[in-house]
C-alpha cells in the first residue's frame, strides 16, 4: 500500500523504516527537511511540503500524522485536510486525547475525508520489535488499512477497538497502567538498594526474567539501564516528566467513578520527583517541631 508518514522523530522515523521494509510505499515528510534527506538515503521516498506529499500518492490517499499532540497535531491536520480529496484518510498516531480524536473525525466527516486514531506503543524499540497499534474508526475507514496496522505491529499487537476516539482511549489507559507498572520496579528497586545486603540490582533484574510472577518487558530494559548506568545510577536526575496520558487516564477515572488508586499514585510520584525539595514536607517537619518538639534538620 501507498501512504504518506508526516513526522520523523523517534516513532515517526522507525514507522516508515518498518513499513518500508515491509514492502509499503512511504512517503516520508517532515517539518524541518533534514530528516526527510536523511530517510531518503535509505531508500524511502520523501517530500518536501504538505501538496508535493499529497501529490505522490494514489487515491484514495492516506496520510498518517506522527506530531506531538495538541496544536501541532491541529495544525498539520488542517494543512493536509485542505489539499486531501473526498475520500481519503488521516491517521492521527499521536498521543492525543480521545475527545480531540472524537472532534477531528465529525469535523473530517463533515468535508467527505476519513478520519483513525491509533494508539502507538513500542517507543524507540518498535522498528525491531514492532509497534503494539491500538485502532479507533469507522470500519469503512480502518478495513482498507490493516494491512498497514498489521505490518506495523508484532504477531497479535494490532486491535481495532471501536469508533472514532477508541485507539485512542485505548492508548490513554495504557500508558496509565505503564505509570503504575513503573512505580512499582522503582519502589522495589529503591528498597533493594537501600537494603543492608550488596544486591546486584542488574543481575536480580535479569534474574527476575526468568520464571517469575513480575517478568516483563519493563524489567528487562530496568537490567539494561543498571547495565548502561551503573546499580547506582549516579548520571541520572530523578526527574520524571508525563506527557498527559496518566492524567487523562485519572481524570476518567474520576468521571467513571473508578478508583484508581494506584495509577494516580503513581502520576502523583512524578510530580513529586520535580520538586527539588518538598514545600510539603517543610510544612510537616514544621508542624512535628510545633506540637511534639521533633527536632528540625536544617542547612
Amino acid at each position: 500500500m501507498d501512504l504518506a508518514i508526516v513526522g520523523l522523530g523517534r516513532m515517526g522515523g522507525n514507522m516508515a523504516r518498518r513499513l518500508h521494509r515491509a514492502g509499503h510505499r512511504v512517503v516520508a515528510f517532515n517539518r524541518s527537511p533534514e530528516k526527510t534527506h536523511q530517510i531518503m538515503a535509505e531508500g524511502i521516498d520523501g517530500a518536501f511540503t504538505p501538496a508535493d506529499t499529497v501529490a505522490m500518492l494514489p487515491a484514495p490517499r492516506i496520510v498518517w500524522l506522527m506530531v506531538p499532540a495538541g496544536e501541532a497535531t491541529e495544525t498539520t491536520m488542517e494543512e493536509f485536510a485542505a489539499v486531501l480529496a473526498r475520500g481519503d484518510t488521516i491517521v492521527d498516531g499521536g498521543n492525543a486525547n480521545f475527545r480531540d480524536s472524537q472532534r477531528r473525525h465529525a469535523l473530517l466527516a463533515a468535508r467527505g475525508l476519513r478520519f483513525v486514531d491509533a494508539g502507538i506503543s513500542g517507543g524507540v524499540w518498535g522498528l525491531q520489535n514492532g509497534f503494539g497499534t491500538m485502532v479507533g474508526g469507522d470500519r469503512r475507514a480502518v478495513e482498507p488499512l490493516e494491512p498497514i496496522f498489521q505490518a506495523l505491529a508484532p504477531e497479535g499487537g494490532y486491535v481495532h477497538c471501536g469508533p472514532a476516539g477508541a485507539g485512542h482511549y485505548a492508548k490513554m489507559v495504557h500508558n496509565g497502567i505503564e505509570y503504575g507498572l513503573m512505580e512499582a520496579y522503582a519502589e522495589g528497586f529503591e528498597i533493594l538498594h537501600a537494603s543492608e545486603y550488596p544486591f546486584d540490582l542488574e543481575a536480580i533484574a535479569k534474574a527476575w526474567q526468568h520464571g517469575t510472577v513480575i517478568r516483563s518487558w519493563l524489567l528487562e530494559l530496568a537490567g539494561l539501564a543498571f547495565a548502561e548506568h551503573g546499580e547506582a545510577l549516579a548520571d541520572v536526575r530523578g526527574w520524571v516528566a508525563d506527557s498527559g496520558e496518566g492524567r487523562w487516564t485519572v481524570a476518567e477515572a474520576m468521571a467513571l467513578d473508578v478508583p484508581a488508586p494506584i495509577i494516580t499514585l503513581s502520576l502523583l510520584a512524578r510530580f513529586a520527583s520535580r520538586q527539588d525539595e518538598s514545600y510539603a514536607a517543610k510544612v510537616t517537619a514544621a508542624l512535628r517541631q510545633q506540637f511534639g518538639g521533633h527536632a528540625l534538620k536544617t542547612d
